[in-house]
């Protein structure tokens, strides 16, 4: 696919304004809008090494879910960890197989546009697609989106497309410059597609990434649009954007102009602030004439005194009460079930969290599927997303292969995925993890990325910026160093 992105930037505040409920752009008889097909559901699954396809699919598991909720059931899928082991440098194999690999199929009806994307929403431990018996590409981390370009590969006469995706079957699948989510404290790593399969289809231009980046002092949305053309013409395209409150479906602010790259400051009328206490939401549609694009957000800010270490909410302060969910702990329970894919089940968990009065949640040593971000946008929960690194055992140290340009990737990956959530409040590169010769340099390499400026935690390592979070473990670990062994250490903490 040819790609041209140009690097124009448009201001069209005060445009917005003026041209208040204009009509819909003027669209092309054969220019399709975007659709978004899932492709969840039951999947036929196989197991086999990495190299040969299955002779026979002959068990079915859901998508998303984990492979030990096979039907009829695999022996133990994923690697297990022996207690005495877990603070060795180790990626185990699996000693039943190498890999398993799902297949199911589907049609397109119609004519197929311009653009075909597969989005792997997460996986582990590591991703290969096929379709229709033809390699279409691999992402190897386990924690952010896999994108694939299958355009080139689909059936155009409406017939039964096939599509294969082979997961490694074991931590010894994941390339050694790739973060593994290794945690001393949990003793199996089951593989699986762990969260949702799209295929998403649109004309060209299209929309590739959308950054919103609200103000909540001027009640207006900074939106960064990345196009891209899959044609031979420029991607500079006449646009159309609106704002519309999530609930109601009413429009705030309508208006067009010819974008490439845009950087488009939209004025909202009546702004409602979100707060744990009125998770108001909005939506940003882009519309290029051939895709249209939804992106949600909410309006507000929030920030960490540098001196204090405070956190303030829409310029208030507040005290942020909650918990850790290490939702990958929870995938090893043998009671879990399919309760991490449940909405209600993921709905009132987050509910009750809020009856405790708790407000906020670090997501721990790893990312949930993406319905819980829109789940805790909607119920007002703040988020500390935690991205899993946890490299706190001298012995261990950290894994030399993963250098700070192959940890950028990956976080770069994360944050182009969630920066528009209003619930993530803090990106956090790392849990309890001392040496930050790595997660240090790597946060500093893409955290201007993100346009709202959220703040970073370090984890055990240097908070790298002012106004950062972190100060307080970093102060708690240099008093345990310094403390005699098996002296108990008290901290007085000052009340509110």
């Amino acid at each position: 696919m040819k790609t041209e992105i140009a690097a124009i930037r448009f201001s069209i505040l005060g445009i917005f304004a003026a041209l208040c409920l204009s009509p819909a752009t003027v669209r092309a008889a054969d220019a399709p809008l975007r659709q978004v097909i899932s492709l969840d559901g039951t999947w036929q699954i196989a197991e086999g090494n990495l190299t040969n396809l299955p002779a026979a699919f002959d068990h079915t598991v859901p998508v998303p879910g984990l492979l030990d909720m096979a039907s009829p059931p695999f022996e133990a899928p994923g690697s297990s960890i022996e207690f005495k082991n877990r603070s060795k440098p180790s990626r185990p194999a699996d000693p039943r197989r190498e890999a398993f690999w799902y297949r199911r199929t589907f049609r397109i009806a119609g004519p197929i546009p311009a653009v075909a994307l597969l989005k792997v929403t997460k996986a582990c431990y590591t991703t290969k697609v096929f379709v229709n018996g033809q390699t279409v590409g691999e992402h190897a981390p386990n924690f952010t989106p896999g994108w694939f370009d299958v355009l080139p590969f689909l059936k155009r006469d409406g017939g039964e497309n096939e599509l294969i995706i082979r997961v490694g079957a074991s931590l010894a699948q994941v390339p050694p410059q790739i973060t593994d989510g290794y945690d001393i404290e949990k003793s199996r790593y089951i593989p699986g597609i762990y969260d949702s399969v799209q295929l998403i289809l649109s004309g060209t231009p299209h929309v590739v990434n959308v950054q919103t980046v609200p103000d909540m002092e001027k009640k207006t949305v900074r939106a960064v649009i990345e196009l891209a053309n899959a044609g031979a013409g420029s991607a500079t395209v006449k646009a159309r954007c609106v704002v519309r409150e999530k609930k109601s479906r009413k429009p705030v602010v309508v208006g067009n102009g010819r974008i490439a790259k845009a950087d488009v400051v939209v004025s909202i009328r009546n702004a409602q602030l979100w707060s744990p206490e009125s998770p108001f939401l909005y939506e940003l549609e882009v519309d290029t004439g051939a895709d249209t694009s939804v992106t949600r957000f909410g309006l507000r800010s929030i920030r960490f005194d540098a001196e204090t270490g405070f956190a303030y909410l829409n310029g208030k302060k507040r005290f942020l009460r909650g918990s850790n969910v290490c939702i990958f702990r929870f995938f090893e329970d043998v009671t879990r079930g399919a309760l991490p894919w449940d909405e209600t089940w993921v709905r009132n968990l987050h509910r009750k969290f809020k009856e405790m009065h708790w407000d906020s949640l670090r997501y721990c040593i790893g990312f949930p599927p993406e319905r819980w971000y829109e789940i805790a946008d909607e119920e007002g929960i703040v988020i500390q997303g935690e991205f899993p690194v946890w490299n706190c055992c001298e012995k261990k140290g950290w894994p030399a292969a993963i250098t700070v340009a192959d940890l950028a990737a990956e976080y770069t990956e994360w944050m182009r995925e969630h920066w528009n959530h209003p619930c993530v409040a803090i990106w956090d590169a790392q849990n309890e993890t001392p040496n930050d010769s790595v997660t240090g340099p790597a946060l500093m390499a893409v955290r201007d990325l993100d346009l709202s400026r959220r703040s970073w935690d370090n984890g055990w390592g240097a908070p790298q910026r002012p106004g950062d979070t972190g100060h307080w473990q970093q102060a708690l670990r240099q008093q345990s160093q310094a403390a005699v062994s098996h002296q108990r250490i008290r901290l007085d903490v000052a009340q509110p």
